[in-house]
């Protein structure tokens, strides 16, 4: 689904990814962890085509196409969906029209989606317009939802979110990546081939998140460089015991 290779990017000159290469392959989920300031958010916004981001080295693969220098539209259209972990008000346009255009062509039942997410109140609201937090990601969610992308980008989807929310989030993301729903302290199954439709790479500061998604593997990003890439759980275990410094020179 997604290969990138040796990829740096700059920020007005300053680098801040470094050479790296990751592989996501069809239907699975990986977990991306690292500090504060680590390019996360940047290796995100990179796969997304935003400007500002400067590749000067390396490629990004979308589903065998170059997609390295193609702007946002075409590598929305081409199946890569985001959610942010800060996303702007859109004054002036409503929340079910922005999911309307998500949904393009596709003929979506924006009521009754919306209800599934406790959502119906927001729909004739500006886009994030004096939304809290967990009411953002819920209107993240819906969008991606209507759009249906084939790779899912969630930076942080439990930042700013109440223990109800996410339990509701986890559940959204997993129906979004067909995926089995699983739960705290549930014991995890092997997916069939039909729950995993979908690829997904899931930014986390806290790895809160891994309560409520299945993962099939983490990696940590510091300072601009991929570090490691393993079982999301030992990753997060070794960070919550040792934190981000030591855990990269173990695992490296």
């Amino acid at each position: 689904m997604l290969l990138i290779e040796e990829l740096r990017v700059e920020i007005e000159g300053k680098p801040i990814l470094k050479n790296v290469n990751m592989h996501i392959p069809d239907g699975e989920t990986h977990i991306l962890f690292g500090p504060n300031g680590s390019g996360k958010t940047s290796l995100m916004m990179t796969l997304m085509g935003f400007s500002g981001y400067q590749v000067t080295h390396g490629k990004i693969t979308f589903k065998g196409e170059d997609i390295t220098h193609l702007p946002i539209f075409e590598r929305a259209r081409r199946g890569i969906g985001i959610s942010f972990q800060r996303p702007p008000t859109i004054n002036g346009l409503k929340t079910r029209a922005m999911v309307e255009i998500c949904a393009g062509q596709r003929s979506l039942d924006i009521d009754m989606l919306s209800a599934q997410l406790n959502f119906l109140d927001f729909l004739d609201r500006d886009v994030n317009q004096n939304f809290s937090g967990g009411e953002i990601k819920r209107s993240e969610l819906l969008q991606l939802m209507a759009q249906q992308p084939d790779l899912v980008l969630l930076d942080e989807p439990e930042s700013g979110v109440d223990l109800e929310s996410i339990v509701m989030l986890g559940d959204t993301i997993n129906t979004l990546l067909g995926r089995a729903i699983k739960r705290p302290n549930q014991t995890s199954h092997k997916n069939t081939d039909n729950e995993r439709s979908k690829s997904a790479l899931v930014i986390t500061h806290t790895g809160h998140i891994l309560d409520y998604i299945n993962a099939d593997k983490g990696q940590v990003l510091y300072n601009g460089v991929l570090c490691c890439s393993r079982n999301a759980r030992e990753i997060l275990k070794w960070i919550r015991e040792y934190g981000y410094e030591e855990c990269v020179k173990c695992q490296m």
